[in-house]
């Protein structure tokens, strides 16, 4: 099978790479940005330094700071209105995944009428705005992928939206950005991270080229995400983890997620889980079920993380797997639903439907042991307890 491989047209990885947005716009013949972000970014005086460089070089802009945690279809429509009325030709985003997702969907939506929901997957959207991201949490990988989440105001569904139009043209991979981020996002945004390389090594869409990045993420993750948040100015462990964040991205972008990313969506859209966290709560037991599907390819993962020895069986580099995966998890205080304060019943209430929008995703189908209906409502009670 032949893999099909999209990455942004520039990649700038580094410290400082964020100060190169004017030479980059200068490259792309861009004119007129746009620049998304959230207010703490805003507090941080981020976006105040990436205007003064576009000022001191002569380009017209202005700012949208609405986004939102887990982006909405309305945020979405408030960044179109200012966009609109400044016609500009980019969007550039500043921040994590919710401000690089928003100026994704700003971006593709920019002339296009229909409601967001119009073009999710399985619909593919081609074409947008060129966008430039500037990621500053290592976890999403969102600057290097054809994919964007966004909550569908009404329906409170986490819509996947795919396509060529939402990969980046640009992303400035700045790691001095993350020094100051706390320990719970630090912690969270590096799991998503490790769930994003090890679902696309194990993906029934994993390739040759996808195959070795995924590993070098994982590698780097569990050598260095514990460091990073015990010590956050540790620009080693800080450099480490925004380099394999880029890597999950570009991995599972150009293969699949799956099972994993699959049930997260709908936890985060119905209890506001942070979408690293909601992964992380799947993580160890999703992993355990999936294994009988490809366990030389799990094996490997295992051994990639130094969770198992290289001279260990499949059979008992798998069992490590799911250990390490526990104490990880442990290690970085990942709760259960009900210890993030999910309330029993309102989550035995909703198991039908997080299960049938897990299934409507399409990730699940990527897992290398493809689950039906009833096995996904067994994994969300496993999950919570039960």
């Amino acid at each position: 099978m032949t893999a099909n491989i999209n990455l942004p047209r520039i990649l700038r990885i580094g410290a400082g790479a964020s100060r190169q947005l004017p030479e980059v716009l200068d490259e792309l013949n861009l004119k007129r940005p746009l620049l998304v972000t959230d207010a703490f970014i805003v507090s941080l005086g981020w976006l105040d330094t990436l205007e003064a460089q576009l000022s001191e070089k002569g380009f017209s802009h202005n700012r949208f700071t609405e986004v939102v945690p887990d982006p909405t279809s309305d945020a979405v429509t408030a960044g179109l209105a200012v966009l609109r009325q400044g016609k500009y030709d980019c969007v550039v985003a500043l921040g994590g995944g919710s401000s690089i997702d928003t100026a994704k969907a700003i971006a593709v939506m920019a002339h296009r009428d229909q409601p967001m929901r119009h073009y999710k997957v399985p619909n593919s959207i081609a074409d947008g705005l060129p966008v430039i991201a500037i990621p500053t949490t290592a976890g999403t990988g969102s600057e290097a992928t054809r994919a964007a989440v966004i909550t569908d105001t009404e329906s409170q569904e986490k819509m996947l939206c795919m396509g060529l139009g939402l990969m980046p043209i640009a992303a400035l991979v700045d790691f001095e950005l993350t020094l100051s981020m706390p320990w719970r996002l630090t912690a969270d945004t590096g799991l998503d991270s490790l769930c994003h390389a090890l679902e696309a090594y194990v993906s029934k869409k994993a390739n040759a080229f996808t195959d070795t990045i995924a590993l070098a993420a994982m590698t780097a993750i569990n050598t260095h995400i514990r460091t990073a948040c015990q010590q956050p100015d540790n620009r080693e462990a800080r450099e480490a983890m925004m380099l394999a964040a880029t890597q999950g991205g570009i991995a599972f972008s150009n293969s699949s997620v799956t099972l994993i990313h699959g049930m997260s969506r709908p936890i985060g859209a119905l209890y506001h889980v942070p979408h690293g966290l909601s992964n992380a709560m799947l993580l160890p037991d999703v992993t355990a079920w999936s294994i009988s599907g490809a366990p030389a390819r799990y094996a490997d993962c295992a051994r990639a993380m130094g969770m198992a020895e290289s001279s260990d069986s499949d059979a008992t580099a798998n069992q490590k797997l799911v250990a390490g995966l526990r104490l990880l998890c442990s290690d970085l205080k990942v709760p259960r639903p009900g210890e993030f304060g999910i309330d029993a019943q309102a989550w035995q209430q909703s198991l039908e439907l997080m299960t049938q929008q897990a299934l409507d995703s399409g990730s699940p189908n990527n897992n290398p042991r493809i689950p039906n209906a009833a096995e996904i409502k067994g994994l969300y009670q496993k999950v919570w307890g039960n």
